[in-house]
């Protein structure tokens, strides 16, 4: 059980009114960050670190580069190459039949969401959901994830992510570097309105509704104001939401226009959460970087995405597999889902197997994604991987989506790929995932920043 779920549980029966929950939830989160923060903290001095004995890829060649040692000092990697010579001092880190690969990218989760807790996700408290973004930052990291977009910070009256982002930036807790896109900004009934999920008589206010040319841009100012890397938008409706359709597109042209240009002139990148061709030309007009999901998207609409060297990040493990599985009852069941997403993934689910099929066929830049938060911290989201994969996505395009692609489309430079100069953001798995793509579920070792953060028994 998630440590906020059973925080959630332990108190409620005593603590029914939102301050007092939420003084409880800080207690046991002030422990929590308290816990985390020597495992965050890297050594005074470290020394330098070689690590040897591991077939490499390192995020950018068609195929593994054999046995390469590689020299990682100050953080960053100081050598890779052959029987490399290491200054006296050096700590040595042998990975013996194991992928040295640099750390993977996810460029779509949501820390502070938990499925168990969707429909009433928006009635918790501030602290809570901080709760549950340092369990998540935490499983991520352990999985070789040394870089994370949150795209959709759940504290519809604060700025949760933005405040992890920086525990994190700090060395306060222990995580993968965490990129806040903030929160969903969407019109009132769209995807992202929290009012659908409470009950007529709750408090509306939300600090992520937006409609209207003037509103958007006084939400976009104050998500960036707060700390806002990237700015998200419900360019259409959704799966998981009650009262709207993935076929829908709330936003007018007009709207999405003024969404990008005010984050473009303060130096902030869009994207938008969109299904079909409608929302995505008109995004694609306004001039956004990256699309996310896209599950709906033509050939037609794919072929202008690539020519405009727009990024997607299409969540596959989150939206084709229960597509794939809509028949499944067993499935369905245990993912815990209301009735109205079997539904709407009934209605569409031919429609998304055959464009995931259709995006494998096309040039698109594809980032790697996953959307985990919507479903469980418990499934390992490096299953986008063999996702990706089983729906006709090469293994080396896959590989490149979660490292150099991510990275490029993330503008990080320094991440995603494994060369002289580059962040040590390394992780190792038993086996060549170009062999078997399920090895990237099995990662035993995990540097990030040059900080081992998890390394397999030695003999």
């Amino acid at each position: 059980m998630c440590l906020a779920c059973d925080l959630i549980q332990r108190h409620r029966r005593n603590l029914t009114r939102r301050g007092m929950l939420a003084g409880a939830a800080s207690l046991t989160l002030a422990a929590a960050l308290r816990s985390q923060a020597s495992a965050a903290m890297p050594p005074a001095t470290t020394p330098p670190q070689l690590i040897t004995g591991a077939q490499v890829w390192d995020g950018v060649a068609g195929k593994p580069l054999g046995p390469l040692d590689i020299l990682v000092t100050g953080g960053k990697i100081a050598g890779l190459g052959q029987n490399l010579s290491a200054p006296e001092g050096t700590r040595r880190i042998s990975l013996p039949g194991h992928m040295v690969t640099p750390g993977f990218i996810d460029s779509h989760v949501h820390v502070t969401l938990r499925p168990e807790l969707e429909d009433k996700i928006f009635s918790l408290s501030s602290s809570a959901k901080a709760l549950l973004g340092v369990e998540a930052l935490g499983i991520l990291l352990d999985r070789g994830f040394t870089t994370v977009r949150d795209v959709g910070d759940m504290d519809i009256h604060g700025y949760t992510t933005m405040d992890l982002a920086r525990a994190i930036a700090e060395r306060q807790i222990a995580g993968p570097r965490l990129i806040p896109a903030g929160h969903l900004i969407s019109t009132r009934g769209g995807h992202g309105d929290g009012g659908p999920l409470l009950g007529a008589d709750s408090d509306p206010w939300q600090n992520s509704l937006a409609d209207g040319v003037d509103e958007i841009r006084k939400v976009v100012r104050r998500e960036i104001s707060r700390g806002a890397q990237w700015i998200k938008y419900a360019g259409s409706g959704g799966f998981s939401s009650p009262a709207d359709d993935p076929s829908q597109v709330p936003y007018s042209q007009e709207e999405m226009n003024v969404m990008v240009e005010t984050a473009r002139d303060l130096g902030i990148p869009a994207t938008l959460h969109v299904y079909g061709d409608g929302g995505i030309r008109r995004a694609l007009v306004a001039g956004v970087r990256c699309v996310e999901h896209g599950n709906l998207a033509t050939p037609e609409t794919l072929g202008i995405i690539e020519d405009k060297g727009v990024f997607l990040v299409p969540t596959q493990i989150a939206v084709i597999r229960q597509a794939r599985q809509i028949d499944d009852d067993a499935f369905w069941t245990a993912a815990g889902k209301p009735p109205y997403v079997r539904a709407k993934y009934r209605k569409y689910a031919a429609q998304l197997m055959q464009a995931a099929h259709n995006l494998a066929d096309s040039k698109v830049q594809i980032a790697f994604g996953t959307d985990i938060g919507t479903f469980s911290f418990a499934t390992n989201n490096a299953g986008e991987f063999a996702e990706m994969t089983a729906n006709g996505i090469s293994t080396l395009r896959a590989l490149k989506a979660g490292t150099s692609v991510a990275a490029e489309l993330l503008q990080q430079p320094d991440i995603g790929v494994l060369a002289a100069g580059k962040t040590a953001d390394i992780i190792a798995m038993p086996g060549n995932p170009f062999d078997d793509i399920t090895v990237t579920e099995k990662v035993e070792f995990v540097m990030r920043s040059g900080v081992v953060h998890k390394a397999p028994a030695m003999p």
